[in-house]
């Protein structure tokens, strides 16, 4: 955050303005949409992946509770796509029938090539994300 760190408060201003790290668009009605943040974003093989994009066509899997999607180290590629799921109670499926779904939805390099159904997903208590134990998560596994 920038509350009392002025060095993060001086680099997020560059000619004036104030860079907040967020990816978005205007639309022809000229309303502006987050898309994501900039740092989040997954760069696999020169292409550009936003994972609230992958996370969203995971959220419609019908047994899909929870979806978080980050960038994973990959020798080829620079990243890859990787989600954690956590399934409604009482709802059973398995990997590669998620993958199967976001296949029906995204071009393939945008695909979760791993997806690891886990019991939560850890959040801090604002409840953001906390990308980095997903992260060693997936380092561990």
């Amino acid at each position: 955050g920038y509350f009392r760190n002025p060095e993060a408060t001086e680099q997020a201003f560059r000619n004036g303005w104030f860079h907040t790290g967020d990816i978005g668009y205007r639309d022809k009605d000229g309303f502006f949409f987050i898309v994501d943040r900039k740092s989040d974003m997954i760069i696999r093989g020169g292409e550009n992946i936003y994972p609230r994009e992958i996370d969203e066509v995971l959220y419609r899997h019908p047994a899909v509770a929870a979806a978080a999607t980050i960038g994973v180290p990959d020798p080829l590629y620079g990243e890859e796509v990787a989600a954690f799921i956590v399934l409604k109670d009482g709802m059973k499926v398995d990997e590669q029938e998620l993958i199967s779904h976001c296949q029906a939805e995204l071009a393939d390099y945008k695909c979760p090539k791993s997806i690891r159904i886990v019991a939560e997903i850890p959040k801090g208590p604002t409840g953001k994300l906390l990308k980095r134990e997903l992260a060693g998560m997936y380092a561990i596994e």
